[in-house]
């Protein structure tokens, strides 16, 4: 059973079983912007082995850990269940049916009328250790897209390809390139990961870190033929990769069968493990800039996680420039001059800092 949130302007279901955000949309002057992705299977197509949450592969989850888990591939929170709590109008709180790590993990999702975002926040209450975390958004591009995304220091493929036997992968692993335009192919040529499509038939992983110096992190994908746009923001000071699953069609076994085509992953988080080079390495290049790898829990506080999906209008299909946050209103500029102004909640990431462990437990009944 699915469950409603909406706002002035935009509407979006969640779907307890895997904690997942679906049929997002925005209407943006007069036109209905719907950017997130559904896989085109059915349940009953999925073979018993598979992790569970590919049987309502959509929209955006929570994966912690991100990559493989004692619970499955994503771990917990995108393969079991989320029981919704009482919540305030225009927000909707679900606490997950079991711990991560010895961590109560709450998911919050609110709107507001007339802004173009959903604000996402999780919440790990206790807990030890550190592990890797992501959310795992996916956008539809059956008719291709451009990327644009906030400073990168560099991009990074997986230790090894995401497939070889069963399917195709198209970079090269492990690699590493500062440019992103430039990244190695297994060809032995370059692909240009501003564009989606770069290939044809390909399932491919690879990894940006942001520059420490960002204020705000960002990954635009603009969709030309839709006209539209969708924009990823988050506190790079605490989630400093943004993870790109290329998905299409390169695996041939069940249930994807080569028709898993057109979604690319826009995963923000932070998972040292998914850097096939930098994860070898002593420190690692994270650390030794200051940044985080992993998240770490706090086993007498909570670690409070947020990201910002939003989607609107964007008819001029041109790439994404620039991303700026002014107080409340966010300032999108595209290559050639084109320019929306949007509303945002300007502190609600929580830009000047990273967000620490607070020494307190919250009041909800879990």
């Amino acid at each position: 059973m699915t469950h409603s949130l909406s706002a002035r302007g935009i509407t979006l279901d969640f779907l307890p079983r895997g904690g997942v955000l679906q049929h997002f949309s925005v209407t943006d002057e007069g036109a209905t912007v719907a950017p997130l992705h559904r896989a085109p299977w059915t349940a009953a197509e999925v073979p018993d082995d598979a992790p569970p949450h590919q049987a309502w592969l959509a929209g955006d989850f929570l994966a912690a850990p991100f990559g493989p888990g004692p619970d499955g591939l994503h771990g917990l929170p995108a393969n079991g269940t989320w029981r919704i709590l009482p919540s305030d109008p225009g927000t909707l709180r679900a606490v997950l049916d079991g711990a991560v790590q010895g961590a109560t993990v709450i998911k919050e999702l609110s709107l507001e009328d007339d802004h173009p975002f959903v604000y996402q926040r999780h919440l790990f209450i206790g807990g030890t250790g550190t592990l890797p975390v992501a959310n795992h958004a996916m956008v539809a591009l059956p008719n291709g897209g451009k990327l644009s995304f906030s400073r990168k220091r560099w991009w990074e493929s997986l230790p090894e390809p995401l497939e070889t036997t069963q399917g195709r992968s198209r970079l090269a692993y492990p690699r590493r390139a500062e440019d992103a335009a430039e990244f190695p192919g297994a060809d032995g040529g370059t692909v240009n990961l501003h564009d989606y499509p770069w290939g044809e038939v390909h399932e491919d992983f690879v990894s940006g870190i942001e520059d420490p110096a960002s204020s705000l992190g960002w990954t635009a994908v603009v969709r030309p033929k839709e006209g539209d746009l969708f924009l990823s923001l988050r506190n790079p000071a605490q989630l400093p990769m943004t993870m790109l699953w290329h998905s299409n069609g390169g695996r041939d076994y069940a249930p994807w069968n080569s028709r898993h085509k057109g979604c690319l992953g826009v995963e923000e988080g932070v998972a040292l493990p998914m850097l096939g080079m930098s994860a070898r390495e002593t420190p690692d290049p994270l650390t030794a800039a200051g940044q985080p790898g992993l998240l770490q829990l706090d086993s007498s506080g909570t670690v409070d996680i947020r990201h910002a999906i939003g989607a609107f209008g964007w008819p001029s299909g041109q790439s994404v420039a620039g991303v700026m946050l002014e107080g409340d209103v966010l300032t999108v500029t595209g290559d050639w001059g084109a320019e929306r102004k949007l509303p945002l909640r300007g502190g609600w990431l929580g830009l000047a800092a990273a967000a620490k462990p607070r020494k307190h437990i919250l009041d909800w009944d879990l």
